[in-house]
C-alpha cells in the first residue's frame, strides 16, 4: 500500500469534506434558512456527515505528514532521516486506523449485517476425522459466540463417532452476528494426525461451513404448493430410532430442489418451524448470493462471495499455524484460534470486505 492510500478512499475522504463544507455554507444561506424543509433537510445530512469529515479531514492530513516523513528519511541528513523513519512508523500506524474507520463509514452498512447467522457445519473428505474437525469447529463458533456475548441456538444435529459431528445448524443471536461470521462460508481444511492413525501420519480432512442471514417471512414467501413435507421418526449415531413418533420432519423445496430436515424437538410442530426458519435462510441465501457473484465479477479479492466450495481456511496442527488463504494471513496459535480467539483473523476479513465494496463503488 502506497504512502497515498488507497486511491479510492482518499476520493471518497475528500468528496466526503467537499460535501460537507458545501452544506456547511448553505447553512448559512439566506434562502436556505426562510425555507424549513430545506433547512431541516441541509442540517440533517451535515450532522450525519459531521463524524466522517473529522476522520477524514485526519486522514488526509495524516496521508500528508506520512509523505513528507518518507521524503525526509530518504534524505541524506542521517540524524533527521531517522528521526522522521520514527516519525513515519507511528503515522503509519494512525493511518491504517482511520483507514479502518473511514472504510466503516463511507461504505453503505448492508442492513443484513445485523441479522442473526444461520450457521451450517458440515463433515467433508476424511471419514470420521472430518466429523470431529466438524466438531472442533462447533466448538470454536459457540466460544467466539460466548466471548461476544451472543446466544446460540442449536437447530439441528447429526451426530458422528467418537463426539464427532457429521452436520450441525445453530442460530447465533447478537449484535451484528451475521456482520461479523459472513466471512467464515467455505470449506475449511484441518492438517493433523487423527487419533485413529496409529502410524502417526499426517491425514487432510475438510468440512464445510455455509453462514446464513436468519430470514424474516416478509422476506421469502413460501408457497405451499412448492413444499413438500414429510415426517419420520428421529435417529440418533448409527440409525438407530430415539423416537417412538414421526416427529422428525423433511421439507423439500420444489423450485429449487432445497431440502430440509430437522429432528432434534419431540415435537412435529416445533422441527416443522425449525426447519421452514432454515429454508428461509437458505433461499434468501440464494438471493444475496447471486448478487454477491454478480458484484465479484468485477473484485479482486472475492472475500465475500459466499463461494461454498473454495477452500478458504487451513488448521495445520503440527506447525500451530492457522491461514486464510483469501487475505494471506498466518497466524501461529491455531491452539487459541479454536478457543474461539478468531477476533484478529473476523477483523481482517471484514476489513478486506468493506475495502473491495469501497473499491467497487468507486469504479
Amino acid at each position: 500500500m502506497s504512502d497515498s492510500g488507497p486511491p479510492s478512499l482518499r476520493h471518497r475522504a475528500a468528496e466526503l469534506l467537499r460535501r460537507h463544507g458545501e452544506l456547511g455554507r448553505l447553512l448559512a444561506d439566506p434562502s436556505v434558512l426562510e425555507d424549513p424543509h430545506r433547512l431541516r433537510d441541509t442540517a440533517r445530512e451535515h450532522s450525519e456527515l459531521e463524524r466522517g469529515a473529522d476522520a477524514a479531514r485526519r486522514y488526509l492530513k495524516i496521508l500528508d505528514q506520512l509523505q513528507q516523513a518518507r521524503e525526509l528519511a530518504a534524505g541524506t541528513d542521517e540524524g533527521l532521516a531517522e528521526l522522521a523513519e520514527r516519525e513515519a512508523g507511528e503515522l503509519e500506524e494512525e493511518r491504517e486506523q482511520l483507514e479502518d474507520s473511514l472504510q466503516a463509514i463511507l461504505v453503505p452498512r448492508d442492513p443484513l449485517d445485523d441479522r442473526p447467522a444461520v450457521v451450517e457445519i458440515r463433515a467433508g473428505t476424511g471419514g470420521d476425522e472430518a466429523g470431529l474437525f466438524a466438531a472442533d469447529l462447533y466448538r470454536m463458533y459457540t466460544r467466539f459466540a460466548d466471548e461476544r456475548g451472543w446466544r446460540v441456538e442449536e437447530l439441528s444435529t447429526s451426530e458422528g463417532v467418537l463426539g464427532g459431528l457429521k452436520e450441525v445448524v445453530f442460530v447465533v443471536r447478537g449484535k451484528d452476528a451475521y456482520g461479523f461470521l459472513r466471512y467464515e462460508s467455505g470449506v475449511h481444511r484441518v492438517q493433523r494426525v487423527p487419533v485413529t492413525e496409529s502410524s502417526g501420519r499426517i491425514h487432510t480432512s475438510a468440512a464445510s461451513v455455509a453462514v446464513l442471514p436468519e430470514a424474516e417471512e416478509v422476506d421469502i414467501e413460501l408457497d405451499p404448493s412448492d413444499l413438500k413435507i414429510d415426517v419420520f421418526r428421529s435417529s440418533g449415531p448409527g440409525g438407530q430410532s430415539v423416537n417412538t413418533t414421526d416427529s422428525a420432519v423433511r421439507i423439500t423445496h420444489r423450485p429449487t430442489g432445497l431440502v430440509v430436515s430437522c429432528q432434534d424437538e419431540k415435537s412435529q410442530h416445533k422441527n416443522k418451524a425449525r426447519a421452514l426458519k432454515v429454508l428461509r435462510s437458505r433461499l434468501l441465501d440464494m438471493r444475496v448470493a447471486e448478487q454477491e457473484a454478480a458484484r465479484a465479477r468485477e473484485r479482486r479479492l472475492q472475500v465475500g462471495t459466499g463461494d461454498r466450495s473454495a477452500k478458504i481456511r487451513t488448521y495445520n496442527f503440527p506447525q500451530n499455524r492457522v491461514t486464510d488463504h483469501r487475505i494471506g494471513l498466518t497466524l501461529h496459535r491455531l491452539d487459541r484460534v479454536l478457543e474461539g480467539d478468531l477476533e484478529e483473523i473476523v477483523d481482517e476479513l471484514r476489513s478486506a470486505g468493506l475495502r473491495e465494496r469501497l473499491e467497487h463503488e468507486a469504479s
